[in-house]
């Protein structure tokens, strides 16, 4: 008699989850996992596939034990086998969270309660698993990760805090930076409160017009709190692409506002004496009478931009009741010079506009509010 064969194994199930293999949750990604669940989705192929399995194969221990696997995987700038648009980070952020059964979130720096989020949990708690706090609501908070089937931290935090868990994956790269940021900013704003509950004129020295910014990393115990404050609030402006910074001082706590595309958002709220000495502190880069609280002020100064640009900001004061509002307006020069194209006005909309400003006599009226683009435009 022929021995009987014994019948083929079954694949895995293509809806296996990256992460939740033989040793369950409480797992962080690995790389191997990460390719292996793409390549059954298809959004790679198998070359593809042998080549990031090279790479893992080409990297040490320490390496893929503190790297991201999707950041691993972006960096290598390959394309989806099934549309053929770049895998960068964000799409595999969003794989990732389908795989998860989890949902996706892009973190908006201009929603969030820097209070909030960094009075949750501490800085080495959220730098250890890699996990932010980005809203509480009632009984709720809601936490983005990075790392979906790394477990061990939601039953800890739920117990300590009292509150029901919300998890959502977010891309890994934009957690860590806002950790590091957040919280940096957060301890400067706790010193500035404690330390600086006037204007510190005695300690500002004479500046150079142009002021080159610190980037916002781990701060050290003798760094100036309300320096860090301004490097930051310059930065962060910049990045969000805001024409417009407002400081407004309340009875208690005073406001920073951006304004993006014509609309000013609220992006933080500090304590009037912090925002004083925040003005203080500008008022000294635009060579401004720091003294002078009583009578409206203009100035300027220049710095750069994180990309490098040279960025000039106009300065305007005006007194009020608690303290001084300073208004800082964004002149980036490098947005100056654009294209038809650039501006939108393509196909039909481009043809009209030429055929517009061709004629003889007429007026083309341009308007919008501040700091839509009225003078790039013209």
């Amino acid at each position: 008699m022929s021995q009987a064969r014994k019948p083929p194994s079954a694949p895995a199930s293509p809806s296996a989850r990256p992460g939740a293999g033989a040793t369950g949750r409480d797992q962080p990604l690995r790389l191997l996992q990460v390719v292996d669940g793409l390549r059954r989705d298809g959004v790679i192929d198998e070359r593809q596939a042998a080549r990031l399995v090279y790479l893992g194969e080409q990297q040490s221990e320490q390496t893929l034990a503190e790297r991201s696997a999707i950041e691993l995987v972006a960096e290598q700038g390959m394309r989806r086998a099934d549309s053929n648009e770049p895998l960068d980070l964000e799409s595999l952020t969003r794989w990732l969270a389908e795989r998860a059964r989890l949902p996706y979130e892009r973190i908006d720096p201009l929603k969030l309660d820097l209070a909030a989020v960094t009075g949750i949990i501490k800085h080495a708690y959220a730098e250890r698993f890699n996990i932010l706090p980005i809203k509480v609501n009632g009984k709720r908070v809601r936490i983005a990760t990075a790392e979906p089937w790394l477990r061990e931290w939601e039953t800890e935090l739920g117990r300590t805090l009292g509150l029901e868990i919300e998890r959502v994956v977010a891309n890994p790269a934009t957690l860590r930076r806002y950790i590091t940021e957040f919280y940096a900013v957060g301890r400067s704003l706790k010193g500035a409160e404690r330390d600086r509950r006037s204007a510190p004129v005695d300690t500002i020295r004479n500046f150079e017009a142009l002021v080159d910014l610190s980037a916002v990393g781990e701060p050290d115990a003798d760094d100036q709190h309300v320096v860090r404050i301004v490097d930051w609030l310059m930065q962060y402006a910049f990045e969000q692409r805001a024409s417009d910074i407002h400081l407004e001082p309340r009875r208690e706590t005073g406001n920073i506002r951006f304004r993006i595309d014509g609309v000013l958002h609220l992006v933080n709220e500090i304590p009037t004496p912090v925002l004083g000495a925040v003005v203080s502190r500008i008022k000294a880069l635009g060579r401004l009478d720091v003294v002078e609280k009583r009578r409206p002020q203009d100035g300027r100064l220049k710095t750069r931009s994180p990309a490098g640009a040279e960025v000039e900001l106009r300065l305007s004061t005006m007194p009020t009741t608690f303290g001084e509002k300073l208004v800082m307006r964004i002149f980036d020069p490098t947005k100056l010079t654009h294209s038809l194209a650039e501006l939108g006005l393509r196909g039909r909309d481009g043809r009209l506009y030429k055929q517009l400003i061709s004629q003889p006599y007429g007026m083309v009226i341009v308007t919008g509010p501040t700091g839509s683009g009225k003078t790039t435009t013209l």
